[in-house]
């Protein structure tokens, strides 16, 4: 009679155990299973991707990065001035209808020297301004700054400050709406009265409040520099007008999540209540969370624009390297030209709304498909 070890089959051979699946590895490649189907999605994500890699781009090229170069035109047949100030690079630019001095000037409309449109010409991007125009200072002036070099230097500090805020205001907001909505009674009535007192102060109001303070007096934290020191101040006030409506729409969905039969087995079973809400509460409820992100995010860059347009300084230099502030100042500048047309001379720089409201818009929608199509992938009740 023989006998067989564990493990040994009729032939003879060994069979070796099944490998144990990693049950998170199976919940990241459904999920990007799922997000992979959605086209809109991918779209966004492709966007942010090169969003990002431009970032990294820009960090190696010599753009200031906490302001933006001043050009001077120094071509005395367009009213142009024979030195630029020390800070400024010299631009060579000529009138419509008259003979370039050389190559590499760019073409600028009559008695608006400073006025450089879009070029597709790469050869003198060394010598001047690159080819998505100028931002002037005056539209009669002789002194203006490249939409290139905002955009491409400005990408980071739009990336940092608009994820920075929406990311510190809805972490918060679902830790406190998850303990309000869960625990309820006099925890609840805390949270949501403060929450309350948070919304009764006016958004803009308090980021103008802090923002002045700031320029009024040299503020320097954690040993950063004034310019980080007061973008991380203007980050910090937006974050504390943030954070409660987030905790509002967290709080509504985990009282209806708090009552799931799922719930009451994990409160049966003697789990502690923290790891009831960090394991079964704070996953089911951080749906709509994604939303309002997608929809905050591309808000931030709008409303410094909107703080920008009216006046407020909120960055340390004037001409400061943000998406939102670079769209302002184009607009702030449409009247000088508009009165211009008033006088017989008519110039409107369409690149300087087309250009910075394109990159705003990009931005925004592609955050609105990812983040749509992360929730659709991560709910199963969404799923299609």
């Amino acid at each position: 009679m023989s006998t067989s070890t564990p493990g040994e089959g009729s032939a003879g051979a060994v069979t070796r155990p099944a490998r144990r699946r990693n049950p998170r590895i199976d919940q990241w490649k459904r999920t990007w299973y799922f997000l992979r189907r959605n086209t809109l999605a991918l779209v966004g994500l492709g966007i942010l991707v090169f969003f990002l890699l431009v970032a990294i781009y820009a960090l190696t090229q010599s753009v200031p990065w906490d302001h933006l170069t001043t050009y001077c035109a120094t071509n005395q047949g367009n009213g142009g001035i024979d030195q630029c100030l020390p800070g400024q690079l010299s631009i060579c630019t000529y009138a419509q209808g008259t003979t370039p001095p050389h190559a590499g000037c760019y073409q600028t409309p009559q008695a608006y020297p400073s006025v450089v449109p879009p070029t597709l010409s790469l050869s003198p991007l060394a010598a001047g301004p690159l080819p998505l125009g100028s931002l002037t200072v005056l539209p009669g002036g002789l002194l203006f700054f490249s939409i290139y070099d905002g955009l491409l230097r400005g990408i980071d500090w739009t990336l940092l400050v608009s994820i920075t805020i929406v990311a510190g205001g809805a972490l918060a907001g679902l830790l406190l709406g998850s303990v309000s909505g869960y625990f309820g009674g006099l925890v609840d009535e805390v949270i949501m009265r403060l929450v309350d007192i948070m919304l009764s102060i006016p958004q803009l109001l308090l980021v103008i409040m802090v923002v002045s303070v700031v320029s009024a007096n040299n503020v320097t934290l954690f040993g950063l520099d004034p310019t980080s020191s007061k973008v991380l101040l203007l980050i910090i006030s937006f974050m504390i007008t943030w954070w409660p409506f987030y905790t509002r729409i967290v709080r509504g969905q985990v009282l209806v999540v708090r009552e799931q039969k799922f719930v009451e087995a994990a409160r049966a079973s003697g789990a502690k209540k923290g790891r009831i809400i960090l394991r079964h509460i704070v996953p089911n409820s951080v749906y709509p969370v994604f939303i309002q992100i997608s929809l905050d995010v591309g808000t931030v860059p709008l409303l410094i624009a909107a703080l920008v347009f009216l006046g407020f300084r909120l960055f340390p230099t004037f001409y400061f390297p943000e998406w939102g502030t670079v769209a302002a100042l184009s607009v702030q500048q449409l009247p000088a030209f508009l009165t211009g047309c008033q006088v017989g001379v008519c110039v409107l720089p369409a690149w300087q709304l087309f250009v910075p409201g394109l990159a705003l818009f990009l931005y925004a929608i592609s955050v609105n498909f990812f983040a749509d199509g992360i929730r659709d992938a991560l709910d199963p009740r969404l799923r299609r």
